[in-house]
């Protein structure tokens, strides 16, 4: 059936059609991690969420160009124009060279994705692999009269360019608001107005990153870079920009006004964003010091943590809440995730060892359609988790004789479930998520229940009942059938 994806433009803010410039082709482009700590709770959420946008533009049959970056310079604290380089300042404190503290943060953050089932993009660059693109966009931006010089740095003229265009249509800010609630802030004697940004900073004498330009020895400012890298792979005019929500402003907005200003036009035709995780109301983030890496999620070695979390719970704690709403941490919704999650599982398992009949009691398609309606309305994963535990408790009547299936609806019905399960919501078994450990504990479970089954066929209560308890302390539930026994994990 033909799909019909309706996306949330942050530009527009409203849902519009999903309709690609270059169809079957697709651009998407999504800011990447800065490389300079353990990933968090907080990284996972973009990347889970365009993950799922990745899978299901290519469920839908379009050819998708993802590209993600890696930010390993420019990016200062407090993400101000003065400062420290964030990752200079940690190789500084930990003694290494800054593409040390880049290599070694790069390839935390793809074992933790891959542990999330994350693909990885069509194209990862860097902003330092960029150094020659930045500058040439920088001398279009000065040559369009959009930029100045001062003491070396290039700055981004804001009051000019907003007399022309429109500065804060992405983030819904007024510019003669931003310049009065900035107008005495420090460090901005090199700036013509508060609100200006740099494109090209010289660099202080410590100051371990650094290039050569015909203004200064220095480094270019953060927003750069996806302006150069999104235009460089991506062409002049690309489909999808996403991001989280805490980057519309300013990064975003830079980014607009760098795009219109080299050559007047904004380059993307859907911005997308995901909301924020928060503890206690708060963002979660590194620099309010409230996170909780991936790492600590998955051995519980964090005060706040009640136990560890596999990356599969985590991910889907991630995916019932919808992109743009809030997720809030806590252990209680991470438990019932977890506990949901084998209860869909369960029901994935049950679903194979069905047995058909002559005609189904239910209808499948209308399943079907409800799947789809709810991931073509913008990505509404908690609404498509809903229907798919709808069929959850068909599988369940089927299973307990309360319901029939016809041998093409159970074929069809394998296929709806690994299509949304496995291959656009992007999980996996706990059990395939360990490999061949997972195998091995089934086949021991089997094992030791076949063996059970013996006993009790010999009329050895004794071992029978033991075989049951011990199995039973371990967290096996175990049900017995005429044709012998099932069993799930609790």
């Amino acid at each position: 059936m033909q799909q019909e994806l309706y996306i949330y433009n942050s530009l527009s803010r409203k849902k519009e059609v999903f309709e690609p410039i270059n169809a079957p082709h697709v651009g998407l482009y999504v800011c990447g991690p800065t490389v300079y700590g353990d990933p968090h709770l907080g990284h996972a959420r973009p990347a889970i969420t365009f993950d799922i946008l990745f899978r299901y533009l290519t469920h839908l049959g379009y050819k998708v160009r993802y590209v993600r970056n890696i930010t390993d310079v420019g990016h200062l604290e407090n993400d101000a124009d003065e400062g420290e380089d964030k990752i200079a300042k940690k190789a500084r404190l930990d003694q290494l060279e800054p593409m040390e503290v880049v290599q070694y943060y790069t390839n935390r953050y793809h074992t933790y994705m891959q542990g999330l089932n994350v693909l990885p993009p069509s194209i990862e660059p860097k902003a330092s692999g960029h150094i020659i693109e930045q500058q040439e966009m920088i001398r279009e931006i000065l040559k369009n009269g959009y930029a100045y010089e001062s003491n070396g740095s290039i700055y981004f003229d804001v009051v000019k360019y907003n007399k022309d265009h429109k500065y804060g249509e992405l983030s819904g800010r007024n510019i003669e608001d931003m310049i009065s609630n900035t107008r005495t802030l420090d460090g901005q004697d090199e700036k013509q107005n508060s609100v200006d940004f740099a494109l090209w900073k010289k660099a202080a004498p410590e100051h371990i990153m650094r290039w050569p330009s015909e203004w200064s020895e220095g480094f270019p400012g953060w927003h750069l870079e996806c302006s150069v890298m999104g235009r460089k792979y991506l062409g002049e005019q690309f489909d999808i920009h996403g991001g989280g929500m805490d980057l519309k402003f300013p990064h975003h907005e830079c980014e607009i006004a760098q795009n219109n200003a080299c050559d007047g036009d904004m380059n993307v035709k859907y911005w997308m964003h995901n909301n924020m995780i928060t503890i206690n109301g708060q963002k979660m983030g590194k620099s309010l010091g409230n996170f909780i890496t991936l790492e600590q999620f998955v051995d519980g070695s964090h005060e706040l943590l009640e136990q560890p979390y596999s990356p599969m719970t985590i991910r889907f704690f991630i995916l019932q809440a919808h992109y743009r709403s809030t997720v809030d941490f806590s252990n209680e919704a991470l438990q019932a995730a977890e506990k949901g999650m084998q209860r869909l599982f369960t029901a994935l398992n049950t679903l194979e060892k069905l047995k058909a009949s002559d005609k189904s009691s239910f209808n499948l398609s209308e399943i079907k359609e409800k799947c789809y309606q709810a991931i073509n309305d913008d990505l509404n994963c908690p609404i498509l988790i809903s229907h798919l535990f709808d069929g959850v408790k068909i599988i369940n009547s089927i299973k307990d004789g309360k319901a029939t299936i016809s041998d093409s609806d159970l074929a069809e019905m394998k296929e709806l479930y690994k299509t949304f399960v496995f291959d656009i919501l992007g999980l996996v078994s706990e059990n395939n998520e360990a490999g061949a450990s997972g195998k091995l504990t089934e086949s021991l479970i089997d094992l030791l229940l076949n063996i059970r089954q013996q006993a009790k066929q010999n009329k050895d209560w004794a071992t029978s009942d033991k075989v049951r308890d011990e199995l039973k302390a371990l967290g096996v539930i175990i049900k017995d059938t005429k044709d012998g026994f099932e069993w799930e994990l609790e």
